[in-house]
């Protein structure tokens, strides 16, 4: 004779209010997992004083970088192609010092000084409302000295300090991990298939273990930062479609299980 294992319990099965309670902490959990990927927005965007998130603020606050002059990037790239050789110098030795706002209309320079140069070769494009360049004036005005500043200084962004990067992993490790856990047991007792469930969990596992671990390697190693985002992203991802598995389950009509149907 041979004993059958117990059959495993179906969130469908749950009682009406039991299935409220439940799709509605999970509900809580995903808020809460939306909200905080706002705060991180928010938290590191400006790492580097220009707006938008970038890798150069995530790899600043968990490695330090020095985020370079987009001016000073794109003027040694090549740009303006009609750009004089001399006047390239001119404008890099200028972004390379550390007297950017005295010189920029040093009279002393005379056709030399930065403002000169750029307004000879560059306004013609980079003014608000101008003809020429596709609109990058209006997203890169040099029309003034204000306008130049946010992309003429060169910053240097310090990592966080040891003791926070260790808080961090000491609060977020296991409970992200037991939220990790739950959401997998759940999703164990519904009808989605185990190669499905399995699947998400073990890749949100994964990217939750690099997410955790990257943010102190990346103290020692740049590209870890890296390591972070996509496990960071993988995890909350693989947490977000588990949750959805689970609700799901409870708002479908029930389904009875292999063993309850062969026991009929």
């Amino acid at each position: 004779m041979t004993t059958q294992s117990p059959a495993w319990p179906r969130l469908s099965s749950l009682g009406f209010l039991s299935k409220v309670g439940l799709i509605f902490l999970v509900l809580t959990l995903l808020a809460g997992y939306i909200v905080s990927g706002i705060f991180l927005n928010m938290e590191y965007e400006n790492r580097d004083e220009r707006p938008g998130l970038t890798m150069t603020d995530i790899v600043g606050a968990y490695h330090g970088v020095v985020s370079p002059s987009p001016l000073l990037e794109s003027l040694k790239s090549g740009h303006p192609e009609t750009l004089a050789s001399e006047e390239r110098t001119a404008l890099v030795s200028w972004l390379e010092g550390d007297r950017i706002g005295e010189d920029y209309d040093n009279f002393d320079l005379g056709d030399m000084a930065p403002s000169e140069i750029i307004a000879v070769n560059c306004l013609n494009c980079h003014t608000r409302g101008a003809a020429e360049g596709d609109g990058i004036g209006d997203e890169v005005p040099l029309g003034y000295f204000s306008d130049i500043q946010s992309i003429a200084v060169s910053r240097e962004i310090n990592p966080k300090n040891e003791r926070i990067i260790a808080l961090s992993m000491h609060v977020h490790a296991p409970s992200l991990s037991m939220v990790l856990i739950m959401l997998t047991l759940l999703g164990a007792m519904t009808r989605w298939p185990g190669l499905l469930v399995g699947g998400i969990a073990a890749i949100a596992g994964v990217g939750l273990f690099f997410d955790i671990t990257g943010q102190w390697l990346a103290r020692f190693q740049a590209f870890w930062a890296y390591a972070i985002v996509v496990g960071g992203f993988l995890s909350s991802a693989g947490v977000g479609l588990l949750g959805l598995l689970v609700m799901a389950e409870m708002l479908l009509p029930g389904k009875k299980s292999v063993q309850e149907a062969q026991a009929l």
